[in-house]
């Protein structure tokens, strides 16, 4: 009697609920992706078949919501990809970017598993590029850096008058003597020195006669050169000379370098509006500590610190494969690489098919709990159908031997 394809038919319907059981199980689980079973008939050299069997088990790669969280190492992929970690000497991929900060700053999911990405190089660059390695934030202070550069852009109002309304200070010359400067405006801003201590640096500007000013720069009341820097600028209000104010040598009285400065003022303007200054930027900074990180949306870890600077930590980098498909679930929310998944391709996010990182986001389960509900309906009544098969042909079998 044909009781294999009933038996057949109620194994591959306990295959589905397992199946379904799990899509529900890891409904909340961040990345997951939902399964489903294949099915393939059963023929031996006959026309009647012998049933039916469990050709494959095929996972859903389909993306996932993205949910806002209020943390900035919960990580959510915006396309296609996977996270690269390492997790016991092993490479393995996941969708599920819930991170930690270890103490020794390696950035881990919840079972250990390693994040991996590019790292940076001498330069404190990203190495892209490279052969992903595992990230580490590392947590040295960020030294002082003395200002070099200043760039400013600044009106001079072309109304002033020589030798008129001027304002007068008395500043040191260096020798330990006092000097009077007088000017027509002023501006102010801090340079900093190589051991990363502020200095109030001031740029007093006395106009000397039509389109012709004189510029003096102090730096903590003492006198930054022998004599000021004349400022010639042409009929249509724009400077021609010089390109440039220099600070050259000044020591800081501080035990550190020489301050030595290039100011471009080429935007400096001279038209008949008030003297303002406004923009000015300078590439100097005080020492810094780590205060926390970021994760913008190209892969890239930046540092940042106390002094209002940043520094790259690394770069994320993610995976992808021609036939997704083909990985092995490992568990941990996790997949192995396989011969039938392909090598993997690597690239920071955002390039090629690679999507992009959102921090501060999760990827939900893509488990469409209403489907998974009518499936198991449709799967319970299949059940029900196999084993009423069963039934029909024991009663027939009795008959048969009922038979006198």
């Amino acid at each position: 009697m044909g009781f294999s394809q009933a038996l057949s038919g109620l194994n591959a319907a306990a295959s589905s609920l397992d199946v379904q059981g799990n899509n529900i199980a890891n409904s909340q689980t961040v990345g997951f992706k939902s399964s489903s079973v294949q099915f393939a008939d059963v023929y031996a050299n006959s026309k009647v078949g012998l049933g039916t069997r469990v050709s494959n088990v095929l996972q859903d790669f389909s993306e996932g919501n993205l949910e806002a969280t209020s943390r900035n190492l919960d990580l959510g992929i915006s396309g296609q990809g996977f996270f690269r970690f390492e997790q016991a000497g092993q490479v393995v991929y996941s969708r599920n970017g819930q991170l930690t900060m270890t103490s020794d700053g390696y950035l881990q999911n919840a079972q250990g598993a390693r994040l991996m990405g590019f790292g940076v190089n001498a330069a404190g660059g990203v190495q892209g590029g490279g052969q992903p390695e595992v990230l580490r934030v590392a947590s040295d202070e960020m030294p002082a850096s003395a200002t070099t550069q200043v760039s400013a852009t600044l009106n001079l109002d072309s109304r002033e008058v020589a030798g008129e309304g001027l304002d007068s200070v008395e500043l040191e010359d260096g020798a330990g003597n006092l000097a009077q400067v007088s000017y027509h405006y002023a501006n102010n801003f801090t340079l900093y020195d190589s051991l990363g201590n502020p200095h109030n640096t001031s740029v007093y500007y006395q106009k000397t006669a039509n389109n012709s000013w004189d510029a003096t720069v102090a730096i903590d009341g003492v006198l930054a050169s022998a004599g000021p820097t004349p400022l010639t600028f042409d009929a249509n209000g724009q400077l021609t000379t010089p390109a440039a104010l220099q600070v050259t040598d000044f020591d800081p009285d501080t035990g550190a370098a020489p301050l030595n400065v290039d100011m471009d003022i080429s935007s400096f303007s001279q038209f008949g509006n008030n003297s303002t200054a406004s923009e000015l930027t300078q590439n100097g900074y005080t020492s810094g500590t780590l205060v926390g990180i970021a994760i913008e949306n190209d892969g890239t870890v930046v540092r940042n610190y106390s002094n209002e600077q940043s520094r790259a930590a690394g770069q994320i980098v993610m995976a992808n494969f021609r036939n997704p498909e083909g990985l092995n679930p490992e568990g941990d929310n996790v997949w192995a690489a396989t011969a039938a998944s392909g090598q993997e391709l690597v690239g920071p996010p955002g390039t090629g098919l690679l999507g992009t990182i959102e921090s501060g986001a999760i990827e939900t389960s893509n488990v469409d709990m209403a489907r998974e509900l009518v499936n198991m309906i449709v799967t319970q009544r299949a059940y029900q159908a196999n084993s009423q098969t069963i039934k029909t042909q024991d009663e027939v079998l009795q008959t048969a031997i009922n038979l006198r």
